[in-house]
Formats: C-alpha cells, sequence, structure tokens
C-alpha cells in the first residue's frame, strides 16, 4: 500500500512539474501553423509570464543586421491579447524559408507602450540586462524551412537592478 501511495505521489509530482500545455496557435497566421502546412512558418511558444493582463506582440525580423529592432523594420507584427492560463502559441508566417529573428514583448498594461513593468523575449532567449537590453541579430537568428519551425521564449521582467525570467514559485 505504502509503495502504491509513493507511486501515486511521485507521479502526481512528475505531473505538476510539467510546464502547461501551449494552447492552440493564435493570430492571423494560426492556419499557416496547422498539421500538413508546408507554408514557412515560426510558432512562437511564449512562457514565464509576470501576470495574465495586457497583451502579446510578436515581432519577426529578416536577416539584415541594420534592421533587427529598428523603427519601422520589421516584416510582421502580431498583437494578440494575453490568455487566461498556460503558454501561449502565436504562428507566424514567414515570405520565404530563410534566417529570421523573433522580439516579443508583454505589454502588461496594454497601453500600447514600453514600460517598466512589461516583459520581452527573444527567439533563442539571450542574456539580456538593464544596460544591454538588445541581443544582437547573431544571437536571435534561427533558420526557418518549409513547414512550421517552433521556437519557444520565455518572457524577462525588471527585478531591482536586473533583468530575468519570473522566479519559480
Amino acid at each position: 500500500m505504502l509503495k502504491l501511495m509513493l507511486s501515486i505521489a511521485a507521479a502526481g509530482v512528475a505531473l505538476a512539474a510539467d510546464p502547461a500545455p501551449a494552447q492552440a496557435a493564435l493570430g492571423p497566421d494560426a492556419a499557416s501553423c496547422r498539421a500538413g502546412s508546408s507554408q514557412p512558418a515560426i510558432l512562437v511558444n511564449v512562457s514565464g509570464f509576470k501576470n495574465r493582463a495586457g497583451r502579446i506582440r510578436v515581432q519577426l525580423y529578416g536577416s539584415n543586421p541594420g534592421d533587427f529592432l529598428a523603427k519601422g523594420k520589421k516584416l510582421r507584427r502580431i498583437d494578440v491579447p494575453v490568455t487566461p492560463s498556460g503558454a501561449m502559441s502565436v504562428c507566424v508566417a514567414v515570405p520565404r524559408p530563410g534566417t529570421y529573428a523573433v522580439a516579443v514583448r508583454h505589454d502588461a498594461d496594454a497601453n500600447g507602450r514600453s514600460g517598466w513593468n512589461d516583459g520581452g523575449g527573444f527567439s533563442r532567449n539571450p542574456k539580456v540586462s538593464l544596460v544591454d537590453l538588445k541581443p544582437s541579430l547573431q544571437e536571435v537568428a534561427i533558420p526557418v524551412g518549409n513547414g512550421v519551425r517552433p521556437v519557444n521564449v520565455v518572457l524577462n521582467y525588471r527585478r531591482g537592478l536586473s533583468i530575468g525570467p519570473v522566479a519559480s514559485r
């Protein structure tokens, strides 16, 4: 009996340790990320939310380092409301196979402007700091072929004088 209870408890711990499954692809390009699609697309799985308010903005950049994070140089921008729970999966169709970069911002108060309480992240999850908020294109670039390329982005938030993921609870 004790052995059975320990097995059940271990299974419960294992289940609790797994992150919540991502939801169905969101955004106007969601059809590009459905199973069987051969159109090049990126399925951006966003996790690590500080809160469940506001909006998520996913921006796509091409392979030109001069265009990365430059005003008006994004290839695609998708804004969606934050879902009540779990990781969010946002589909971004890309024009053709190639090298791209993804920038994500959690606009926590949905005011459309960057603020101290907002979070952000990039493809390949580079380390950022208050003195170095913008990684290089080389640090975040990802190859995309035909079909769907999944990319995990963990949000980072300001914590005192540092920036990083929300601490696990």
